[in-house]
């Protein structure tokens, strides 16, 4: 595909899994990395160089799950923030009731590559069955 743009696969995975946790009854949270550049919430809330947001529906005001930018308002211990956040620096969205979600790779360069084939004097194993009585 020359001269094409690689899009990120991110924003649209994000924007999926918070419909899929949404729709599931869960309360969507993201973990972002709140050390990378253009990273704007509440310095108060990072732990580890890491904040949890809740981006439920009902926990945002004006949310936007942008190809480049996930905004929102929210209130922190009854503060209104404005929360702007890359989505490059999103790590990771998940349900807070199940633990289910998704962790994003570091870097999107492409699919992942196959795995390699074993080495030609490696046995390929055959999976095996067991009978539990």
């Amino acid at each position: 595909m020359a001269g094409t743009m690689k899009l990120s696969r991110r924003p649209y995975l994000l924007r999926a899994m918070h419909g899929w946790v949404s729709d599931s009854g869960g309360t969507p949270h993201v973990i972002v990395d709140a050390e990378r550049a253009g990273v704007q919430v509440p310095r108060a809330y990072i732990k580890d160089g890491k904040i949890v947001l809740n981006v439920s529906l009902s926990a945002t005001q004006r949310l936007v799950l942008g190809n480049e930018w996930l905004e929102f308002d929210a209130r922190f211990a009854g503060v209104v923030h404005h929360v702007r956040v890359p989505v490059a620096a999103v790590l990771g969205i998940y349900a807070r009731e199940s633990g289910e979600g998704m962790v994003f790779a570091g870097d999107e360069g492409g699919p992942e590559p196959p795995a390699s084939p074993p080495a030609p004097d490696e046995p390929t194993k055959r999976p095996q069955l067991k009978v539990v009585k």
